[in-house]
């Protein structure tokens, strides 16, 4: 990595990620990143056209040696403290998308709040409006 990440690139990363880690990027979860960016006041002022291009470097580094602890310090280094939570909640987001959380998304989530000194009682809070919003009747 050559330079620092936006802090809008370090939440698609954290997101991107999130859909990336189980080696299946369902279309709800790429729905869900798209609107995101799109929608929400994180996200203004970024050129959303940019996203696959910003998908794509995402993925180089991962695919890289030590591509998580990688991408993970990229995401770190690129937000303010401030943005920690809206990083993780993103993410978190993302995993919840498609109905089912699963272990390697967990596991990320996981690493990411820990890379971020997240508090846990935060991360389970967040991770379970994530999951609400996204129940079915």
């Amino acid at each position: 990595m050559t330079r620092k990440l936006s802090p809008q690139e370090a939440l698609i990363y954290a997101m991107i990620t999130t859909a990336a880690t189980d080696n299946r990027m369902s279309d709800a979860e790429l729905r869900r990143i798209g609107t995101m960016v799109k929608e929400l006041p994180a996200f203004d002022g970024f050129d959303e056209t940019t996203l696959v291009e910003h998908a794509q470097s995402c993925g180089l580094l991962m695919s890289g040696q030590n591509g998580l602890d990688n991408v993970l310090d990229a995401i770190a280094d690129g937000l303010p403290s401030h943005m920690h939570e809206t990083a993780y909640v993103l993410a978190c987001e993302v995993a919840a998308s498609d109905e089912v959380v699963r272990r390697e998304e967990r596991r990320f989530l996981q690493l990411l709040s820990q890379r971020l000194s997240l508090n846990e009682l935060t991360c389970v809070a967040l991770a379970r409006a994530a999951s609400a919003r996204h129940q079915r009747p």
